[in-house]
């Protein structure tokens, strides 16, 4: 399949080139990329809270992530440029082992040791691009794959890019569609009570003693729909403002269908007596939310020139969607040039949503509630964000290994907290290589 993707991209930068030929006759043309540029980019996550959705709004949120991408775009020709952008994240996650806690410690405080307790998420994104001999539109295409565990997503896209005014002024238009499908994973005490499952009889429940409410009938019948789809639509507008002022606004649309609930994340009513199993709390219900969802963000950027040694980058987004969530995001990054190649980047980003109409906490929702979910990341919360970074260039690609110049190294570290028990530390290495 990739291979003739590939195959199709080389042919229609092909018919390009051969349209070009007569006019690199008559006039010189700057390449849109001069050599092939290859890009390393690596990162380390850790994240830590205590209200976990598998076990139903509470319980240990430990997770850590390693990835790793490269990046590679070579030019075709002068007017086209084809890339391919792989990556492989490899986590370890407490909360996700605890969709079975029984072969462990049954505590959602404490991870358990089965197969969803880690896993490999691994995607490959190809771009072909082909810029206007006047270098004013930029036309772009992609395909992604995107594979896990529990879901496979294939997505294509495109944008259209314009510039006007002795490219002073920018204005672009994309498209996107991903296409989703769940290997629907669901807590392990719920799977007994599949249709035609063994129930109550099943080992599991001759396994570990059942306390509480001893006569466990979960409210529970697996989703019907298992694939998820998602369009967007994009436009955007920059503009020079001065020699020291750009702005720029964006508008994004989102509309998704199908199963956008998570099959693993349990749900517990309040209004239904209590099961304990081994002392760990059994699900009444699974997370279920309505099968569309429309999300609207719209923002803008200014950044301004200060002096030769500091610029200020600001930014602000408005959300919404039709699940009443809204959210509000600002930050500002100001880069600080300490000599010709190093710059030092501060930033600091402030975060705030209000609360889905389907959200409430452990055991506080009621049976008869057609959505319903323990997710905090749907929850109302505010979050701050702050960032130090360190970006190296090399402008004469003075170290060369293999015959690619170094062309520029950065080092960030974010800090992330909400006003909940909930916090990670990201920190990322991008190393970018030019073709001498």
């Amino acid at each position: 399949m990739k291979q003739y993707l590939l195959l199709c991209f080389l042919l229609i930068a092909s018919v390009f080139g051969y349209g070009q030929e007569e006019s690199e006759a008559r006039t010189y043309k700057k390449r849109v990329l001069e050599s092939t540029e290859i890009s390393f980019l690596s990162s380390y996550y850790t994240q830590d809270g205590v209200n976990a959705a598998v076990t139903g709004g509470i319980g240990t949120e430990s997770l850590t992530d390693g990835t790793g991408t490269i990046v590679v775009s070579v030019p075709l020709n002068e007017d086209d440029v084809l890339t391919v952008d792989a990556g492989i994240s490899a986590y370890t996650s407490a909360s996700s082992s605890n969709i079975d806690p029984f072969d462990g410690n049954a505590d959602p405080f404490q991870a358990s040791s089965g197969a969803s307790s880690s896993d490999l998420w691994s995607n490959a994104v190809i771009t072909y691009a082909h810029s206007s001999d006047d270098r004013n539109r930029i036309w772009s295409t992609s395909l992604s794959v995107a594979v896990e565990y529990d879901y496979f997503s294939i997505g294509i896209g495109g944008n259209h890019t314009w510039l006007f005014n002795q490219k002073n002024t920018e204005f672009t238009l994309k498209g996107n569609a991903f296409f989703d499908r769940w290997n629907a994973i669901y807590p392990i005490e719920l799977r007994p009570f599949f249709p035609g499952g063994s129930g109550i009889n099943s080992p599991l429940f001759k396994t570990y003693p059942l306390t509480g409410n001893t006569d466990y009938s979960p409210m529970f019948e697996p989703f019907s729909n298992i694939n998820r789809n998602s369009y967007s639509l994009g436009m955007g507008f920059s503009q020079i403002l001065g020699k020291k002022l750009q702005a720029s606004l964006a508008l994004d649309v989102v509309y998704q269908n199908g199963l956008l609930s998570t099959p693993f994340q349990r749900v517990y009513f309040q209004d239904i007596e209590d099961s304990f199993l081994d002392g760990f709390h059994l699900a009444d219900d699974v997370e279920r939310l309505p099968d569309t969802r429309i999300k609207t963000a719209v923002g803008g950027r200014l950044h301004y020139y200060l002096n030769e040694y500091i610029t200020l980058r600001s930014f602000y987004r408005y959300f919404k969607d039709d699940w009443d969530i809204s959210s509000h995001t600002a930050s500002l990054e100001a880069p600080i040039k300490v000599s010709q190649s190093f710059t030092v980047y501060p930033s600091y980003r402030y975060y705030w949503q209000s609360a889905a109409d389907y959200f409430r906490p452990y055991n506080l929702h009621l049976s008869e509630s057609t959505y319903y979910t323990s997710d905090y990341d749907l929850s109302a919360y505010s979050a701050n964000q702050w960032g130090l970074g360190l970006g190296y260039v090399d402008i004469f690609t003075r170290l060369n290994i293999l015959g690619f110049g170094l062309k520029s190294a950065d080092l960030k570290f974010y800090h992330y907290s909400r006003n909940i028990p909930f916090s990670s530390d990201i920190l990322t290495l991008g190393i970018s290589f030019i073709q001498n």
